[in-house]
C-alpha cells in the first residue's frame, strides 16, 4: 500500500519560476490537508552538517551518567533531558510510562529583554565542555532550520493564495526549540513496558516541524485519516516535516496536526539505536494567532496568545 506521506522536492520553489513555485505549493497543500506530514528534498541544507551534528551528538550520549547529569534540566530547559522526564502520551491526556529516549535540548537565545519571558523561551543554550565542537555545529544547524522553515512558512502562505509574508511576519524574533533525540538500543535500556514508546503518540505544538531522522525497525509512526498507524516513509537526503497544532489552529483546521510516535526498540533489532535531530518551529512569543475564515478555514477558533498556548503544551508532558 502506498504511503499516506508524499515526497516533495522544493528545488522548483527556490528556482524561482512561476509554475514551478505554484506546483510545490499546491502538492503541500495537498499533503498537509490529508496527512499532515511530508518529506521533503531539495531542502539546501549541507549533508555534511546533518551527518556532524549526529555524530557529535552521539558523544554526548556516550558519555558516563555522571558527566551528563551536569547538564540536566527537565522539559523546557537548555541542555541534557535525562530518561524519565518526559512522556509525550500525556499531551493527550493518557498515562503512560516514560519514553524511552534521552535528548540534548536547544533553542532560541536571543532575548527580548524582559526577565520573565526571556527566563524560560529564550534561555541561554548550554554546551558540553566535554564534546568539542557541539556548539559551533548545533548552532550552525539551527541557523539552517530558522531558515528552512521560514521558506516553508511562506510556501504555506503561497498554498492557501495568501500574502507570503502571511506567518512569516509573526516570525521576526521566534521561538524555537531544537531536540537531538537518542533512542537506546534494547540492550541499554531493557525490555519496554506496556504502551511504552519511544515517544508515545502525540501531536507537535508549534507551527512547523522539521525532521532529520534515521531508519529502523522502532521508527517513527503516523496516524492516517483511516484511523490507524503507519509506518512514516524514508529518503536519505529528505526532511521529514509536519505542522503543529499551532498551525492547525492558524488554518482553520485546513490542515492536519496528526498524531504520531516512535516505536520502542524492538526485540528483533537488540541493539539498533537512533538520532533524530528535530527543530520545532514557532512564532514571535507574543503573536496573536487568529484562525482563518472559511473558506479557507473550517474551524473558528478564539484568539490565542503563541506562548500562552505553547506553554501550557509543555506543562503536559512534563514528568518532574
Amino acid at each position: 500500500m502506498p504511503s499516506t506521506v508524499p515526497l516533495v522536492d522544493l528545488s522548483p520553489w527556490f528556482a524561482g519560476t512561476s509554475e514551478g513555485r505554484a506546483e510545490v505549493a499546491a502538492r503541500i497543500d495537498s499533503a498537509l490537508c490529508e496527512s499532515g506530514f511530508l518529506l521533503v528534498t531539495g531542502h539546501g541544507v549541507p549533508d555534511d552538517l546533518r551527518r556532524r551534528t549526529r555524530e557529535l551528538a552521539r558523544e554526548f550520549f556516550a558519555l558516563p551518567e555522571d558527566v551528563k547529569q551536569r547538564y540536566a534540566v527537565t522539559v523546557g530547559g537548555r541542555g541534557w533531558l535525562p530518561p524519565g522526564v518526559e512522556a509525550n502520551g500525556y499531551a493527550e491526556g493518557t498515562e503512560t510510562p516514560p519514553d524511552l529516549k534521552e535528548s540534548y535540548s536547544a533553542g532560541a537565545d536571543f532575548g527580548v529583554g524582559v526577565a520573565e519571558i526571556d527566563g524560560f523561551w529564550f534561555q541561554p543554550n548550554v554546551w558540553p565542555d566535554e564534546v568539542p565542537g557541539l556548539a559551533e555545529t548545533a548552532t550552525e544547524y539551527m541557523r539552517r532550520m530558522r531558515a528552512l522553515s521560514d521558506h516553508l512558512l511562506e510556501i504555506f502562505a503561497a498554498a492557501l493564495g495568501l500574502a507570503e509574508s502571511h506567518f512569516t511576519r509573526h516570525t521576526a524574533h521566534p521561538t524555537y526549540t531544537f531536540n537531538i533525540n537518542w533512542y537506546p538500543p534494547m540492550t541499554h535500556v531493557g525490555a519496554p513496558e506496556p504502551e511504552q514508546f519511544r515517544i508515545g503518540p502525540h501531536t507537535d505544538f508549534g507551527t512547523v516541524t522539521v525532521l532529520d531522522r534515521q531508519a529502523g525497525v522502532g521508527g517513527l509512526q503516523v496516524y492516517t485519516a483511516g484511523g490507524e498507524w503507519e509506518d512514516a516513509p524514508f529518503h536519505p537526503d529528505a526532511f521529514t516535516v509536519n505542522i503543529g497544532d499551532l498551525m492547525a489552529r492558524w488554518t482553520g483546521d485546513r490542515w492536519r496536526s496528526t498524531r504520531h510516535r516512535v516505536l520502542p526498540p524492538a526485540a528483533s533489532a537488540p541493539e539498533e539505536d537512533l538520532v533524530s535531530l528535530i527543530f520545532f518551529y514557532e512564532t514571535d512569543h507574543d503573536a496573536r494567532i487568529t484562525s482563518l475564515a472559511p473558506p479557507l478555514g473550517k474551524t473558528t477558533y478564539p484568539e490565542v496568545i503563541a506562548a500562552d498556548y505553547l506553554r501550557e503544551k509543555l506543562n503536559a508532558i512534563t514528568m518532574t
